[in-house]
């Protein structure tokens, strides 16, 4: 809720409430349920979202409380949407796109998150906790939904086993006969690939050795950052597992 202290002075901002929105797993939309979204917060707010807030939710900025009941009438009936989590209780929790569509994705952080969110429902709605609590669901040490620095329960993703390396790929990078970064950065010419700049350089732990023929990784030293998969897919991409 927020509250004008002039509201005589400033009527057209009395009131103007913020709701929250669960927002799909793994953040999917139709068009047809933006458009259903935009027409209801066009009935009943200002108009103005926040697609997303740092939580995850789709938030509505700006409403009266004469229509915060109707809102949520028409987002539950009509909608077949839920509220999402605010104030001193579970935020609601988030996932990234995960197996769905990502090869880096280690577990089903969307069918987790689901679980998770039907498992805490009463947790959601019902402030219980002194303070906000919220879990999210990184499919990989990506961390696109970016767990560690937006949640209080992070659950990252990771494999289990030693890295495997495909060394004819690695060898195809360094020759250019794959583009680096999955050809990402193909936008200009960036210069001829450099393993060793780009790659073995960069690890943080220095667990990487290149000496022109074969690349070795000092798994117990590996803190599994990604880098090295996110910039040679192919050559290490088969780690997953």
């Amino acid at each position: 809720g927020r509250y004008c202290d002039q509201p005589k002075m400033f009527p057209g901002v009395a009131h103007f409430h913020t709701v929250r929105v669960n927002q799909p797993s793994g953040k999917y939309y139709t068009s047809k349920f933006l458009l259903e979204l935009c027409e209801l917060w066009e009935k009943h707010g200002s108009g103005l979202t926040n697609m997303h807030g740092s939580t995850g939710d789709i938030v509505f900025l700006g409403t009266t409380t004469d229509h915060l009941e109707p809102l949520f009438y028409d987002l539950t009936h009509e909608l077949n949407q839920d509220l999402g989590g605010s104030g001193s209780n579970l935020r609601t929790p988030s996932a990234c796109l995960g197996k769905s569509r990502c090869q880096f994705a280690c577990y089903d952080s969307q069918e987790a998150c689901f679980q998770m969110t039907n498992e805490y429902q009463d947790e959601l709605h019902r402030p219980a906790f002194p303070y906000k609590f919220k879990f999210k669901f990184d499919g990989c040490p990506n961390g696109c939904v970016a767990s560690i620095a937006r949640s209080d329960m992070s659950v990252i993703g990771t494999w289990r086993d030693d890295i495997r390396i495909d060394q004819d790929a690695v060898k195809a990078y360094v020759g250019g006969e794959l583009p680096p970064n999955a050809g990402a950065h193909k936008d200009r010419d960036w210069g001829k690939f450099d393993i060793v700049k780009e790659v073995i350089n960069l690890c943080p732990t220095e667990c990487m050795a290149w000496d022109g023929k074969k690349l070795e990784i000092n798994n117990r030293e590996c803190t599994r950052c990604m880098h090295c998969l996110n910039v040679m897919p192919r050559a290490s991409g088969s780690v997953l597992t």
